[in-house]
């Protein structure tokens, strides 16, 4: 029988690769996020870690896509780039009940060439 801890990474890691969910994974308070959706295109989003205790879920993610649009004053470069995205997510009854996203954006201008 499964854990609710595993039941909780299944519904989050099932979350985050379903390709609806894509756009929520987009967003965030962080100012850059706007850009980072006009800038970037094809993205993909794929898990790497996911922490676990109780009914909070941190998942480190995988972002690949492709620099086709200006971001930060950056040419676009028609790179392929994959930046990190941190999502903490808490769960009630085996549902999402909250979540909130961060950009590592450190892991993607060193990619684009940015100063």
């Amino acid at each position: 029988m499964k854990t609710m801890e595993q039941k909780n990474v299944e519904t989050v890691t099932a979350f985050i690769e379903d390709i609806a969910n894509q756009s929520i994974l987009e967003k965030t308070d962080q100012f850059f996020a706007p850009h980072i959706v006009e800038a970037f295109m094809d993205r993909r989003y794929t898990v790497d870690e996911i922490l676990v205790q109780g009914e909070k879920v941190i998942a480190r993610i995988f972002m690949t896509a492709v620099h086709l649009g200006n971001f930060t004053g950056n040419a676009p470069t028609g790179k392929t780039v994959k930046a990190t995205q941190f999502r903490e997510f808490r769960l009630i009854d085996g549902k999402i009940a909250e979540h909130r996203g961060w950009f590592d954006t450190a892991t993607l201008l060193p990619q684009i060439q940015a100063l």
